[in-house]
């Protein structure tokens, strides 16, 4: 395997729109105003999260169990910021849709910047054919309430391109999280 470069991934997003939308550029303010950046890096791609957030309460007291989720432990947030409370999580999605080649795989990691301040951005690997928008979780491992910021760069997707092609894709094994157009719950 051999990690892509920014070059690699520039000819990828042109040729194949393997990002949308794209930025060919690491992108550090808007507006004049300083924000966590985003775009193409020297190694990867920094996605940012849109202002679609699902923040998890406990108000309906339930077991957290991943075979049986209760939607009812999110409360929707829309908006340019999202506060978790402490020692809590939210969903997120990105604003990038992502469209995987066969013979790549991705791993993403939280962006420094956040890591600094105690939030932990979780997102499993891009298999190879893996279609759609990510959802995000960002957990605050602080006992302070924690802002994230939406249409901000929040993790660091790194490509990796194998030596032979996969002989079964995520998208052959009909994968449950195919072509996810919102923050998606999990699936069993």
């Amino acid at each position: 395997m051999s990690i892509k470069s920014d070059k690699w991934i520039r000819r990828m997003a042109a040729e194949y729109n393997m990002i949308e939308p794209f930025e060919p550029n690491q992108i550090k303010e808007t507006n004049g105003k300083s924000i966590v950046s985003y775009g193409t890096s020297s190694y990867g791609y920094d996605i940012r999260c849109s202002d679609e957030f699902k923040l998890f309460t406990n108000l309906n007291s339930t077991i957290v169990d991943p075979k049986h989720f209760d939607s009812n432990s999110f409360v929707d947030v829309k908006g340019d910021v999202c506060i978790i409370p402490p020692n809590s999580f939210a969903l997120a999605r990105t604003v990038e849709y992502f469209r995987i080649p066969r013979n790549i795989l991705t791993i993403c990691l939280g962006k420094s910047t956040y890591a600094r301040c105690g939030i932990i951005v979780n997102v499993t690997p891009f298999e190879p054919e893996w279609e759609g928008y990510v959802t995000l979780e960002f957990s605050n491992t602080t006992p302070l309430p924690a802002k994230i910021y939406a249409n901000e760069g929040v993790a660091q997707v790194i490509f990796f391109e194998a030596a032979e092609v996969c002989e079964t894709s995520y998208r052959d094994r009909k994968g449950k999280y195919q072509f996810q157009q919102g923050v998606t719950l999990p699936k069993i």
